[in-house]
C-alpha cells in the first residue's frame, strides 16, 4: 500500500484512521471505566481524608483495593486535592505524554522523518493496541513506569549515564516487577546504574516506611505475599506463566513447584538472550528482552500490563520484520484471549486462552539482537557509549 505524498491526502488519510480507532475503541473493546484510577482515587482520599487504612479500603460494590507499595499512594496524594473528574483528566494526561516519551525513545528518529504524519500514525497505531487502551481506560500506571525505565535506556545507550538507574529505581518503588531492570544493569556491568536504581528505591521505600509506618508494615510483611488481593490468578486476563498453569489447574490451586521451575527456564533463557544483545551493545534488545520476561515470571500479569511488549515491537521493526510485527499486532488489536473468558478447557481453550503469553515466549526466544546495519534511534546503541562486553576495558563504562 502505497501512504500519500502530500500534506491534504495525509491529513485525509490521518481524520480516516481517526474515525475508525474511534469506532473500534467506542464499539469493540470493553471499557475500563476508570476502574484501577477509581480505586487509586477512593484509597488515597480514604486514607488522607478520613483516616483510613491504606489497604484496608474498597472500591464500593468490589472487592478490590489498593495493591502497590505504600510509596505508590504518596506519589498518588495530589489527587487527594482534587475531585475525581479533575483525577481522571490528569491520569489522561499523564498517560498522554507517556504515549509521547516511548515513541520518542523507541522510534523516534524514523517517525521525524515523516514528521507530524508519522507521528499520527503511530498514535492511531497505539491506540488501537490492547494493552495500551487499557491502559488509558483503567488509568493504570503501566505506561508512566515505561516511560521511566525506557529514558534510562536511553540515558545508557547515549552515554549519558551520570543519572541513569533513576527511572528505574522510582518504577521499581512503584511497582515491583520493575525490579528486574535492575538486575539488566548487573549483567550489563553498569555498577553505578545499578547502585543508583537501587539507591532510589531504597530511599523511596524508605520515605514511605517514615510516612506511612502501618502501611508499610501491612504491604511488606502480608500484603506483598497474597495475590489474592489482586485477583484469580485464573483470570483470562493473566497472561503470566502463573496464568497458565493456573488455568490448566483450574479450579484447583497450580503447582508452586512447577511455576517456580518454569520461571527458572524462562529466566535462564532470558540471561542467555541478554548477554548476546549486551556483547553486541544491542541495549534496545535488552531492554525488549528484560520487559518481556517481567511479563512472563511475574505471578500476575494483566493483559494491560503487556505494554512492556513495545520495545520489542520496535527491536522488530527496525530488523525489517515487519510481516512479524503486524502479525504480532493484529493480534495485540483483537482481544482474542477473551474468547476463553468463561471455558479455557480443553486444547481450544488451552491454545487461545494463553495467546498473549505464546507471543511473549515467542519473542523472548526468538527476538533479533545484534548491532544494527543502519543508523540507529537512541535506545539501539552505536552513538558512541561503550560496550558492556568493554567494561572491563573501558574507566568510564562504570
Amino acid at each position: 500500500m502505497r501512504l500519500p505524498r502530500t500534506d491534504p491526502g495525509r491529513l485525509v488519510l490521518v481524520l480516516c484512521l481517526a474515525v475508525v480507532v474511534t469506532a473500534f475503541t467506542a464499539t469493540v473493546p470493553l471499557l475500563r471505566g476508570w476502574f484501577d484510577l477509581r480505586v487509586y482515587y477512593g484509597a488515597v482520599n480514604d486514607w488522607v481524608h478520613h483516616g483510613g487504612s491504606l489497604y484496608d479500603y474498597h472500591l464500593p460494590g468490589t472487592t478490590f483495593g489498593f495493591t502497590y507499595p505504600p510509596f505508590a499512594a504518596l506519589s498518588m496524594l495530589p489527587m487527594a486535592l482534587v475531585g475525581p473528574n479533575t483525577a481522571i483528566a490528569g491520569a489522561l494526561l499523564l498517560n498522554l505524554v507517556a504515549v509521547a516519551v516511548v515513541l520518542r525513545i523507541l522510534a523516534g528518529r524514523e517517525l521525524n522523518r515523516h514528521g507530524w504524519f508519522g507521528w499520527a500514525l503511530a498514535a492511531c497505531a497505539l491506540a488501537l493496541l490492547e494493552p495500551v487502551r487499557d491502559t488509558i481506560s483503567f488509568g493504570q500506571v503501566n505506561l508512566l513506569l515505561l516511560a521511566l525505565v525506557l529514558t534510562d535506556g536511553w540515558l545508557l545507550s547515549t552515554g549519558r549515564d551520570r543519572w541513569a538507574g533513576a527511572g528505574i529505581g522510582l518504577a521499581a518503588a512503584v511497582k515491583l516487577t520493575p525490579a528486574v531492570f535492575i538486575v539488566l544493569l548487573l549483567l550489563a556491568r553498569r555498577r553505578r546504574a545499578a547502585a543508583v536504581a537501587t539507591a532510589v528505591t531504597t530511599a523511596a521505600t524508605v520515605l514511605a516506611a517514615w510516612a506511612a509506618p502501618d502501611a508499610s508494615r501491612f504491604y511488606w510483611t502480608h500484603a506483598v505475599w497474597d495475590t489474592t488481593r489482586v485477583g484469580r490468578l485464573d483470570y483470562v486476563s493473566n497472561q503470566s506463566l502463573q496464568g497458565v498453569l493456573a488455568r490448566l489447574a483450574a479450579p484447583g490451586e497450580p503447582s508452586r513447584t512447577a511455576w517456580a521451575l518454569a520461571v527458572l527456564l524462562v529466566l535462564a533463557v532470558w540471561v542467555w538472550r541478554t548477554h548476546k544483545a549486551l556483547r553486541a551493545d544491542d541495549w534496545r534488545a535488552a531492554f525488549a528482552l528484560t520487559g518481556l520476561v517481567s511479563c512472563l515470571i511475574s505471578p500476575i500479569t494483566w493483559v494491560h500490563h503487556l505494554v512492556w511488549l513495545l520495545p520489542s515491537f520496535a527491536v522488530l521493526a527496525h530488523a525489517r520484520r515487519l510481516r512479524i510485527a503486524a502479525v504480532l499486532y493484529g493480534l495485540l488489536c483483537s482481544s482474542v484471549v477473551w474468547l476463553w473468558f468463561d471455558d479455557a478447557s480443553g486444547l481450544g481453550g488451552f491454545l487461545g486462552s494463553n495467546t498473549y503469553v505464546w507471543i511473549t515466549l515467542g519473542l523472548l526466544l526468538a527476538l533479533p539482537t545484534g548491532r544494527p546495519r543502519v543508523a540507529s534511534p537512541p535506545l539501539a546503541g552505536g552513538t558512541g557509549a561503550p560496550a558492556p562486553g568493554a567494561v572491563g576495558r573501558t574507566p568510564t563504562a562504570s
